[in-house]
């Protein structure tokens, strides 16, 4: 029996979400969530697709092993567990690769130990993604275990783009550079914008606009990321949910000597309390259009500083590409959020952009053009689907000649 099944992880500090995807026609098999692990309350929701059955346990998981577990019982549950013969690898999630990771890896203890040295630059993330393949690595030890990096994808951004303008000794010894982050999102959508135009992913300029609670733009020339807005940290570029994005490392020095905050403090500040929570108090983007719709001005210079640094981003990726082909929603907002589309393109017609209001506003899981048929940049809505990426990067590489005695 041929192994054809990848189990995709994506640990964070308190969860794990997983897909179980079929490669022989990309069918999801199973999805689910473990949330709140390690509190009293933990919940886990688990779907087998194909008899749409959902179930949810409700109580205490204490740790990413158990949760793991756990997680393998709902799947032996369907007639999926993690013994089954079928599985080909398990293709994990890490956030930050540095420079060392540019494409998917199999995990051997030298690359472990290098998403671990990476942790100063990923506090938040590398630790979860750690712990997330060590327990998938107890419970399968003889699976091929895969890990795909968010960085990987911007790892062609010229040196003129990653680099800040400070001194590079200092710069190389605390490993300061632009990375990046979302980068399965923008290969999966830049491919994507490219099928959905007729065209090679080569042939093709896009501008990828991955807006949710984390938000980021990615320049993309014939399939390869030669810019993208967040830096050194997912801080950096775009307003998001309750990160800042671009500001004046001047106002760190600021806080510090004139308000008396720690570094800590400013950290919170502007990565939990900033974006569009620190300006009205709401970070999901519905909230803050009702609260537009019916007048409310603190929402509304929100929005308004939303799409300003939007535009902005847009322009320059314009400037940075030369010819645009296309610019890409995607992810939570760009998906969803009508005017939010609208607005980033207004007033760019004399770029070529512009978008139809009916196709706009129709709602849809599928790929779609909004711009109108005349246009001479497609404006296109493409739901992103990482999920796959991670998958489809890992099955192909456990195929590579001299690792298919892996599975």
């Amino acid at each position: 029996m041929s192994s054809t099944r990848v189990l995709v992880l994506n640990s964070g500090s308190s969860s794990v979400k997983y897909q179980l995807i079929d490669m022989r026609g990309g069918e999801r098999l199973a999805v689910g969530l473990v949330e709140r692990i390690g509190e009293r309350t933990s919940r886990l929701i688990h779907t087998h697709v194909a008899a749409g059955d959902t179930r949810e346990q409700n109580g205490p998981i204490a740790d990413h092993e158990a949760a793991l577990k756990a997680v393998a019982a709902e799947l032996g549950r369907d007639g999926l567990g993690l013994d089954s013969p079928e599985l080909a690898a398990i293709g994990h999630r890490v956030v930050h690769g540095g420079e060392f990771f540019s494409e998917p890896t199999l995990i051997d203890q030298t690359v472990l130990t290098e998403i671990e040295r990476l942790i100063p630059v990923a506090p938040l993330h590398n630790p979860a993604n750690l712990t997330g393949i060590r327990t998938a690595q107890a419970l399968r030890p003889d699976l091929p275990q895969v890990a795909v990096f968010d960085t990987a994808f911007h790892t062609t951004m010229p040196e003129s783009a990653a680099r800040y303008a400070i001194d590079p000794k200092i710069a190389d010894r605390y490993r300061i550079r632009r990375y990046g982050f979302h980068g399965t999102s923008h290969a999966y959508v830049s491919r994507e914008t490219a099928r959905l135009l007729g065209r090679a992913p080569e042939d093709v300029n896009v501008i990828v606009l991955h807006l949710g609670n984390g938000a980021s733009a990615s320049a993309v020339r014939g399939g390869r990321c030669v810019d993208t807005s967040m830096g050194l940290t997912p801080l950096e570029g775009l307003v998001m949910g309750t990160r800042s994005g671009d500001m004046d490392p001047a106002v760190i020095f600021h806080l510090m000597r004139v308000g008396g905050m720690s570094a800590d403090e400013i950290d919170t500040l502007l990565n939990k309390r900033s974006g569009l929570f620190g300006l009205c108090g709401d970070n999901d983007m519905r909230e803050i259009r009702r609260r537009v719709d019916e007048g409310d001005e603190q929402a509304g210079l929100a929005f308004d500083i939303y799409i300003h640094r939007l535009k902005k981003y847009i322009g320059a990726y314009y400037a940075v590409l030369g010819r645009v082909d296309a610019v890409a929603f995607t992810a939570g907002v760009g998906e969803n959020a009508a005017p939010v589309r609208e607005a980033a393109v207004a007033g760019l017609e004399g770029l070529g952009l512009a978008v139809d209001g009916e196709l706009n506003a129709v709602r849809g899981d599928e790929a779609r053009l909004i711009s109108p048929a005349d246009a001479r940049v497609a404006v296109a809505v493409v739901p992103t689907d990482e999920e796959m990426e991670i998958a489809t990067q890992s099955y192909a590489l456990v195929n590579e000649p001299g690792n298919q005695n892996l599975t």
